[in-house]
């Protein structure tokens, strides 16, 4: 069956590979025999406590260990291959990526960059949404969603030397050059996706403008500055963020191996180290399905993912005294476009956003956390729609 949205632009440079997941009976079978096996802590004050302020809580993890043992992972697959798939080889790497492709020879492309602990799963709901409204004959835009270098079914990083959010930059733009988009794309990212963004945008002409809806961390302007009502909400999660949620941060950043081999041995410790991360980081007024957390692990599992994605934590620690996007070198001066959710880890309000590139469009909602993607999936399409209208032309 030939899926729609799959025919690729006519001014590719070079044609990528159709991908299909298949992912072998036998590691599958595997990880169900691992789940089934692996222990859990025993009872402890700590992980009683159901609010989560302690760690992930023992009735959490039981539940979601038992609803493992059940799950389809075909399923997945299933949805998974719904979408077209290619990929490509560069550098020595394999790039897989996700996308819809549009007939009209007027289209605007759109990158999608996903972050940890994350994947081009993330964007699926977004596409859907674009694809339900569209045929392949009126959408006006490409949509591409890459996954980044050490993350899922692209290669991970070379083993013989250091390998930077940098290089994964030039590489993704490498992917939408040979797709023929390299006369102007849309950079869009979250997480380490707003890193490689703002690396697009201010590294490589064929990266046209800029948008994100995660900043990192900044240092806030001189003097007294008036927030609103939803950027003061942020500030206080930004403040509880500080305290007690970056405990995984120092580990990816300083000792990279050892957590990674941790984390490679058992599957329901590799869940409890990213599960808690779709626990703790959206708006809780609106919780991530645990099939959803289900499916990432199984992925991240599958394609032993986490010891292959964590490269970039190490790039910014200790914390330099001028925070990475602040830089002057890292100043986008292309249309830049914001998205904020108030309930994002490190909240940014405008009058931060606006230190780090021209600042052309902001649109501050109410609710959503950290995976917008996944969260708000409508809000993030239409503003996304909304920048590349307002600035394509400019």
């Amino acid at each position: 069956m030939t899926l729609k949205f799959a025919t690729i632009p006519s001014g590719a440079k070079v044609q990528p590979k159709p991908f299909t997941v298949s992912i072998p009976d036998e590691q599958i079978e595997e990880l169900k025999t691992l789940v089934r096996l692996s222990k859990t802590a025993p009872p402890t004050y700590e992980g009683s406590q159901e609010d989560g302020r302690l760690g992930v809580p023992s009735s959490w993890l039981a539940n979601a260990k038992e609803e493992w043992k059940k799950f389809d992972w075909r399923e997945t697959e299933k949805e998974i291959n719904g979408f077209p798939q290619f990929t490509y080889e560069i550098e020595g790497l394999r790039i897989h990526f996700v996308a819809l492709f549009s007939e009209k020879q007027d289209a605007k492309p759109i990158a999608f960059f996903h972050g940890w602990p994350g994947s081009f799963l993330e964007f699926l709901p977004l596409l859907t949404i674009f694809r339900e409204k569209y045929e392949p004959s009126t959408l006006p835009y490409h949509l591409i969603v890459p996954s980044l270098p050490g993350y899922t079914f692209s290669s991970g990083p070379p083993v013989d030397r250091d390998f930077t959010s940098p290089d994964a930059a030039r590489i993704l733009n490498t992917v939408m050059v040979n797709l023929g988009f390299g006369n102007g794309y849309v950079a869009q990212g979250g997480d380490v996706g707003s890193k490689i963004s703002r690396i697009l945008g201010t590294k490589y002409d064929s990266c046209k403008a800029v948008h994100l809806n995660f900043l990192g961390r900044v240092n806030p302007p001189e003097g007294e500055h008036k927030y609103s009502a939803v950027e003061q909400e942020g500030l206080k999660r930004a403040e509880w963020f500080s305290t007690y949620g970056t405990a995984y941060y120092m580990d990816h950043a300083t000792r990279p191996s050892t957590i990674s081999h941790i984390l490679s041995t058992n599957p329901i410790a590799l869940l409890t180290w990213i599960g808690e991360r779709f626990l703790d980081w959206p708006d809780k007024r609106n919780p991530i399905p645990l099939r959803t957390i289900l499916q990432e692990a199984t992925l991240y599992w599958l394609t032993e993912t986490f010891p292959r994605s964590i490269y970039t934590y190490r790039e910014t620690y200790p914390p330099p005294p001028v925070p990475p996007a602040q830089q002057p070198e890292n100043y986008i001066h292309k249309p830049f476009g914001f998205s904020y959710f108030p309930l994002e880890i490190i909240p940014a309000p405008r009058s931060w956003a606006k230190l780090t590139g021209d600042l052309v469009f902001w649109k501050e909602h109410t609710k959503g956390g950290h995976f917008a993607a996944l969260e708000c999936p409508q809000e993030l399409a239409d503003d996304i729609v909304e920048f590349v209208e307002q600035v394509w032309s400019e």
